[in-house]
């Protein structure tokens, strides 16, 4: 996939080159900004010499290269995010934009942003997370200097988790003609899909600027994903002067293919708007046509096919490059989470990137779209917040611009909000204004609430919305007892706990063992107390028909909430704050991406087709020669006979009978005794051999290995290449146990722009030019720089051997 395609083709709704003066234009605001943190009297105003602020490009995360606050917060990693900042930048409006209405589309600012245009507040938003536009044609000078100021204030912000600060999405400015389509102002359902037919409605909101009203001709075509025409339609409408219209068109689709995850088909309707017969804008929609629906007693169903939902949770920061968005780093993160077996996406707990819907729709992943945590700071509302006013612009915002996602399958508007679940301060209320605001922007899909206090469907919150979410441990028991004619989703499975690399002895008696060490143990067996094992949620999935499927927390680790090494945890375990984690244990990927254990579990259960043989621990013990090392398999076999240097420790075989969740879905070797080698597996499925599998006690670290995701990245400023480092032994076996520091030097058309290791414990600087080896590898973020040519990357060992320098190149388009 060719991500920055997708940029070009459905983020910038690419400038239409049609001949005629009126014709849409749009911007990518990414570079020439200035950056000043703190208090900065007067520096909206257009005389302000910012000549010593910081040059910056946009995506912009003003926190994540801070230095680390031992004693801060680990909840919101350590970060300093709380503060202010401004951004200031040039605009040239040149005089030819004389009569277009000119707006400024943010994807995101964190938070309460205010935008000013020549030293005047053009317009201002507050939750941090939604997309939002400021229309500032009549506060810039034509073919005159302009300068637009933003300022962004994380003070009045609440966060669970480190939700990053500044401009930390793309900026467009759009210069759209007189008569135009809305900012999301194309609307595409599917109300009858046949399978010789699918009727199309595509509703249109055009705006007239121009003081005198006009008949407006609005013209679709449907191309099909090869660019061929399958249908259109014609429609006009007087829209008055200074008005807006909604204009309907209907047409239909021939034996249309289907969205769906196998085969994530997409159309696309190209719009033209023509005002006394000139054409005057244009303006690209894709869509999809498929089905869903939820049948009470069996789950979910697309294209009237049960489609078990085997999803993630994804929080929306990437690691070393904070909140930052790079539409790479999020492709990287789907690529990882879909090749072991998820097939939809749980936004947590906020409205997602546009991006990573659009790379959903493209990738087959179905989305549950959640636009609020709480209805309090931590969605941008204070204590002079007009409710009503607020969740209808924020809804508004949200449903219109995902509302032609095929993949957006769900609508939820909250997560875990105990005043609501209780009907707190009007909490029902607040509720249904915001699910009444959802449905007068889209009726076409199902709504919901994620739930967490089980005991609160006796008041029947669930009667105001479509199907049951909940978090957790079964929870969903007694709403769906209290209404059993709604499905369930878990909204919030397993919750397991682990490091990457790290194994502790003895296996923990209890999911809450937790120990001082600050890591947990890889085995897959602890949780919180308030949640449960991966394999938990697998066997109730088997025992309990009518659940649609699960969202696991989390597919990737991220900053913030670590538990169970919060603040107050290490406390109680007599340590002090300065020993709080800075980033979760939660991931089946670390926070580099490099996966854990975990991700071979759910792979063996999730893509029972592909072969999955994984082992672990490692086998590099020399401290516990003589004494048990546990051996735990994860395969989609049905059985494993073990060897160790040769001899057979027996063979198991998962028991799809058991009530204790483990034997259903792993193999374990609790006594083996440790002696260095070989342990070697034979996987077996219905009585014949899958596959076999051997590690090795290693070495000591020789030399360095470095791969990268991609050798080819695109110029512009904006795409990635993860390059991931392992220490090797003398017979290039990984090193499982290696925690070298790496010296980094980078030349050529790109840079350096995060490390990592996914140790929740490092408060290593993310920009750097070295790093340390967690368990054996680390990972490098290289950026392409905006000239084509090549990236050189030379890692460094520092042992004196001669194998301590390695390097790879990267070609940059």
């Amino acid at each position: 996939m060719k991500i920055f395609h997708v940029l070009v083709v459905l983020v910038l709704l690419t400038q239409m080159h049609t001949g005629f003066a009126q014709e849409r234009e749009t911007y990518l605001l990414q570079d020439d900004w200035k950056f000043a943190k703190g208090e900065q009297p007067k520096a909206m105003n257009t005389n302000f010499d910012d000549s010593n602020w910081q040059s910056v490009s946009v995506p912009h995360d003003w926190a994540i290269a801070e230095p680390f606050d031992l004693e801060g917060n680990g909840s919101t990693a350590k970060l300093p995010w709380k503060g202010q900042g401004w951004y200031r930048r040039n605009l040239d409006i040149p005089a030819s934009m004389k009569g277009k209405r000119l707006y400024l589309l943010f994807d995101g600012v964190m938070a309460f942003p205010k935008v000013y245009i020549n030293g005047q507040l053009a317009g201002q938003w507050d939750y941090g997370y939604n997309s939002f536009y400021v229309d500032i044609t009549d506060f810039v000078q034509l073919g005159g200097k302009n300068v637009l100021s933003v300022h962004a204030d994380t003070r009045p912000h609440d966060s669970r988790w480190y939700p990053g600060a500044g401009i930390y999405r793309k900026v467009q400015l759009l210069a759209l003609p007189p008569v135009h389509v809305g900012i999301w102002g194309t609307y595409v359902t599917t109300p009858i899909i046949k399978p010789h037919y699918a009727d199309l409605r595509i509703r249109t909101e055009i705006h007239n600027t121009n003081s005198n009203g006009d008949t407006i001709v609005v013209a679709h075509q449907v191309l099909d994903a090869e660019g061929r025409e399958v249908a259109s339609a014609k429609m006009q409408g007087l829209v008055p002067g200074g008005k807006k219209r909604t204009l309907e068109a209907n047409t239909m689709i021939q034996n249309p293919v289907l969205w769906d995850v196998e085969q994530p088909h997409l159309y696309t309707v190209q719009t033209k708007v023509y005002a006394a017969g000139q054409l005057t804008d244009q303006y690209e929609t894709q869509f999809g046509v498929r089905s869903i629906r939820f049948d009470a007693d069996d789950g979910f169903y697309l294209n009237d096919r049960r489609v078990q939902l085997k999803g993630v949770n994804l929080h929306h920061d990437h690691g070393p490059l904070g909140a930052a968005f790079y539409p790479r780093a999020m492709e990287r993160q789907l690529e990882i989470m879909k090749s072991m077996g998820v097939n939809a996406i749980r936004t947590s707990h906020n409205t997602a990137a546009p991006e990573l819907l659009q790379l959903c729709d493209q990738m087959g992943l179905l989305f549950f779209n959640e636009v609020f945590d709480k209805y309090d700071a931590k969605a941008g509302i204070t204590d002079t917040t007009d409710f009503e006013e607020f969740a209808h612009r924020n809804i508004r915002n949200f449903v219109k611009r995902d509302r032609n996602h095929p993949s957006v399958f769900i609508w939820s508007v909250g997560n875990e909000i105990g005043d609501v679940q209780w009907n707190i301060n009007s909490g029902f209320h607040r509720l249904h204004t915001m699910l009444n605001y959802v449905n007068k922007y889209d009726p076409t899909r199902p709504t919901t609430l994620v739930c967490d206090s089980w005991e609160s469907a006796k008041l029947r919150h669930f009667d105001y919305y479509d199907v049951h979410s909940w978090n957790y441990n079964r929870r969903y028991k007694l709403a769906r007892q209290i209404e059993p004619n709604k499905s369930v989703i878990i909204s919030e499975s397993a919750s397991t706990l682990s490091t990457r690399g790290f194994y502790e002895f003895p296996l923990p008696e209890k999911k809450t063992d937790f120990t001082k060490s600050l890591q947990v143990s890889s085995y897959d067996l602890n949780a919180p107390w308030w949640a449960e094992v991966a394999d938990d949620d697998f066997m109730w999935q088997q025992e309990e028909n009518y659940i649609a499927g699960e969202f696991v927390w989390t597919g990737f680790d991220y900053l913030g909430e670590p538990t169970p090494y919060a603040n107050r945890a290490v406390q109680e375990m007599g340590m002090t704050e300065r020993e709080a984690s800075r980033s979760s244990y939660l991931g089946i990927v670390d926070l580099v991406g490099i996966p854990k254990d975990r991700y071979y579990l759910y792979k063996s259960y999730w893509k029972p087709e592909e072969t999955t043989l994984h082992i672990l621990p490692h086998w590099n013990w020399p401290d516990r020669v003589g004494e048990k090392v546990p051996v735990f398999v994860y395969t989609n076999g049905d059985c494993v006979e073990l060897f160790i240097n040769g001899k057979s420790q027996g063979k198991q075989c998962k028991n799809p009978k058991s009530n204790t969740s483990i034997e259903r879905f792993r193999l374990m070797w609790k006594d083996v005794i440790y002696e260095p080698g070989t342990v070697k597996v034979v996987a077996y499925k219905n009585g014949v051999q899958l596959s076999e599998k051997s590690i090795v006690t290693t070495g000591k670290v020789m030399q360095l290995r470095l791969s990268a995701d991609r050798t080819s990245i695109q110029s512009g400023g904006m795409d990635l290449s993860y390059v991931t480092i392992e220490a090797l032994d003398e017979n290039g076996n990984v090193v499982p146990v290696a925690m070298n520091e790496i010296d980094l030097e980078v030349e050529g058309a790109g840079s350096i722009v995060g490390v990592g290791n996914g140790n929740p414990q490092s408060f290593a600087p993310f920009q750097a030019k070295k790093v340390k080896l967690f368990y054996g590898k680390a990972m490098i973020i290289l950026k392409a720089g905006k000239a084509s040519g090549t990236i050189r990357l030379h890692a460094n060992l520092r042992t004196g051997s001669a194998n301590d320098k390695q390097s790879i190149t990267i070609e940059v388009k």
